[in-house]
């Protein structure tokens, strides 16, 4: 992996893993989402990761009528790369997943590496007031949930990236992911180079201790060799640290209020362009460029805003 000295930061702006209830500054409706995008769009995110959610209860949703105007504001005031979930919920059937990278055929979209356990059930030890009556129960059905990613649905989803010319941040929550990684870039079933987004601190997924951190990077480095850009996930508590960390270890970053609802320890963060402010100060103080849009997409090989569907 090259030395890097401009750091790309994505803002993972909807919490589509997190209930509605556990932060009031989380963004539900569309234009909620579109605000929060732009906001860490002015605030320094070159790539903007977007889920949405139905406005009538909240629930995370796949539906392309929800994505729809979050897009066209988005699109229509700021240059920012449009990162499209193809990760939705861990409830979702692939084929639900799948419905918005379908129709809009954005410049880039996630993509889970890997089945695994996704336990979100000890949030129900911290968080007692829910305001919908399904939150409650989503939390308490991931004791028993696998989040099914497997080989037949990553060549699936990178198909339709091949058929729609969009290019993916690859989710690894695991050491796991990144030799399936490597299995399909070996088959060519992907183009260089790899975006490799790796994530820490999901209970089910490889933890955030600093040696979790380096064993990632040193795996990536002996499977990947030169052909991928590293990023860094830090779920909770772990983001800040994480990333900051792994910045000085070659990595990008990724923020948000999907990933985690704090700025500082027992603080809330108001909005995902407070976190990206502080990424972008701790890097700034580091010596570190913060990567505009269009740099982004030339160091990822992306094919530009006009080539999109929205």
């Amino acid at each position: 992996m090259a030395t890097i000295r401009k750091v790309i930061i994505t803002a993972a702006v909807t919490g589509a893993i997190h209930t509605p209830s556990m932060s009031p500054y989380l963004p539900s409706d569309p234009d909620e989402i579109a605000e929060a995008a732009l906001g860490a769009a002015e605030a320094g995110a070159a790539i903007l990761h977007l889920h949405t959610r139905d406005p009538e209860d909240g629930r995370p949703s796949q539906d392309p009528e929800h994505f729809a105007p979050v897009l066209e504001k988005v699109k229509n005031n700021s240059d920012a790369v449009v990162n499209i979930t193809t990760g939705g919920s861990p409830a979702m059937t692939v084929q639900e997943r799948m419905r918005p990278v379908m129709a809009f055929k954005p410049e880039l979209a996630s993509l889970n590496m890997g089945s695994m356990n996704f336990g979100l059930y000890p949030m129900l030890d911290r968080f007692t007031e829910f305001k919908h009556d399904w939150e409650r129960q989503s939390l308490e059905n991931s004791r028993d949930l696998v989040f099914k990613n497997t080989f037949q649905d990553i060549e699936t989803i990178l198909d339709i990236g091949r058929t729609n010319g969009t290019k993916f941040e690859f989710e690894c929550y695991d050491i796991s992911h990144l030799y399936n990684l490597q299995h399909m870039h070996a088959r060519g079933l992907t183009d260089g180079p790899l975006f490799v987004q790796s994530v820490f601190g999901i209970l089910g997924g490889i933890g955030g201790h600093p040696e979790d951190l380096m064993h990632m990077r040193r795996t990536a480095d002996r499977l990947l060799g030169e052909e991928y850009l590293w990023s860094i996930l830090g779920a909770g508590k772990n983001q800040m640290p994480l990333a900051t960390m792994g910045v000085q270890m070659g990595s990008h970053v990724r923020v948000g209020l999907e990933d985690s609802l704090w700025l500082e320890p027992k603080e809330l963060a108001k909005s995902n362009a407070e976190q990206v402010a502080k990424i972008r100060r701790s890097l700034e103080d580091l010596s570190y460029e913060i990567a505009t849009p269009d740099e982004a997409r030339q160091m990822l090989g992306l094919k530009g805003q006009d080539s999109v569907g929205f």
